[in-house]
């Protein structure tokens, strides 16, 4: 379990290597809504390796941003908090979203939401109040989850499957899934003096 706090997010990119080749020989048998939840999902794991391991300092960043911690290493995120986030509610919902694909489309919405819930808080939340012009996980949140929300909704349209109460559906929850299932549970699962220490930063 330990190897699995402080590598999920190297097991993570190995898995978004892994997927990009399957999608690459496997294209034509995927339909292209559950190829576009595959690429987002990708998009997610290599936003976890920006954040947490190149340049990897999110979690020191966060900590003494946005909650003005004078223990960056472990509180309030700590390793154990940052794997139950990002595994257990991020990998799940994704690959639930992927799973399902057009039978669930508000998984999808919600997952898409997360997404670009990433992309406003890394572009600006962050380095407004970091007063920065970068931190860790802003460039796939510009160059991946953007694009990748935008083409997404865009699809949905072009393919009829955007329903008002699907939509509503979706945003609400993932909205609900970002406050309570990312920024209330950092603090929620805090302990000062907890063992899950994240490695100082080389």
């Amino acid at each position: 379990m330990n190897f699995m706090r402080n590598r999920w997010y190297q097991v993570g990119l190995a898995l978004a290597v892994i997927l990009t080749v399957v999608l690459v020989y496997q294209q034509d048998s995927i339909s292209s809504f559950r190829l576009l939840l595959t690429i987002s999902f990708i998009s997610l794991l290599l936003h976890q390796v920006e954040e947490y391991w190149l340049p990897g300092y999110f979690p020191r960043m966060i900590n003494t941003v946005m909650f003005k911690s004078k223990t960056p290493d472990r509180y309030p995120l700590n390793t154990n908090t940052a794997l139950i986030i990002n595994l257990v509610i991020g990998w799940l919902l994704y690959i639930l979203a992927i799973i399902f694909a057009e039978s669930a489309i508000w998984l999808a919405i919600i997952t898409i939401t997360i997404s670009a819930g990433n992309f406003l808080a890394h572009t600006f939340l962050f380095n407004i109040k970091g007063k920065t012009f970068y931190n860790p996980g802003m460039a796939t949140s510009i160059l991946l989850f953007l694009p990748i929300t935008v083409y997404f909704f865009k699809f949905l349209s072009n393919h009829d499957l955007l329903q008002p109460t699907t939509l509503i559906i979706g945003l609400i929850l993932g909205i609900i899934v970002n406050y309570f299932g990312i920024l209330r549970l950092i603090p929620a699962l805090s302990k000062k003096d907890t063992s899950f220490v994240f490695k100082p930063f080389r």
